[in-house]
């Protein structure tokens, strides 16, 4: 048997992204679907005591409307810097800041990444290293891509030798259940509801955030407000 989950790369994803990540044996980034804008990809939430604010970085757009996740270029660096100074400004006082800092800061500061599907993968490394996630991260450039959303899903999964195929709840919309039943692998719907609380900074407590809240709050004990990290 072997669990697989295949999904875009999102820039600093929320708590729900890694326990996705550790509920599958290999968990395969999506990057050669089309860049959508005033989505995930490129930007994600802290909190701060105005409200929720976006930390997004800036891409080359223009003209490309078609472009694949790992064809879109960055623009530009004064973005790190400035993430780095919110995120310090907003979650110097949490308990495990300085912890979490260590190895957060030198992916603002000392590296340089020129495409977004890069610095992404770059972030979900390093935070899998963090939590102790050991599962495998493939490339979907690594497979042969069929035409069709569920028959490439399929066929991805089937390649990478796969039993059992996990999806997020959102794809219900558009995934032939079918086709995975005719492939003989099994398809199950990954559930993001009823995460606990944890303690956090700045008011009423958001679930959405980046999962650099959480573990700038609780550090190695994040693993308690999650389902499948550590289990």
């Amino acid at each position: 048997m072997k669990k697989v989950a295949i999904l875009q790369s999102n820039y600093i994803p929320w708590k729900g992204y890694f326990d996705l990540i550790a509920s599958v044996d290999e968990f395969i980034l999506y990057d050669d679907m089309q860049y959508t804008r005033r989505d995930w990809r490129n930007r994600n939430q802290i909190k701060t005591p105005q409200g929720v604010q976006w930390l997004t970085v800036p891409v080359r757009v223009k003209g490309r409307y078609e472009q694949k996740i790992r064809d879109t270029e960055i623009d530009g660096n004064d973005w790190a810097s400035s993430h780095w100074k919110s995120l310090t400004q907003n979650y110097s006082r949490a308990t495990h800041f300085a912890e979490v800092a260590k190895w957060v800061e030198p992916l603002y500061l000392e590296e340089r990444n020129t495409h977004l599907g890069g610095l992404n993968r770059r972030f979900i490394e390093a935070i899998c290293e963090f939590l102790e996630i050991d599962t495998v991260i493939g490339d979907s450039s690594n497979y042969e891509l069929q035409e069709g959303k569920t028959e490439r899903l399929a066929s991805i999964c089937a390649q990478a030798l796969g039993t059992e195929y996990v999806s997020g709840p959102a794809a219900k919309d558009y995934v032939d259940e079918a086709v995975f039943r005719d492939m003989g692998i099994e398809l199950t719907w990954f559930d993001y509801a009823g995460y606990p609380h944890y303690p956090q900074l700045w008011g009423e407590f958001a679930h959405g955030v980046t999962v650099l809240d959480l573990l700038f709050n609780c550090g190695k004990d994040a693993h308690r407000y999650m389902r499948h990290v550590g289990s």
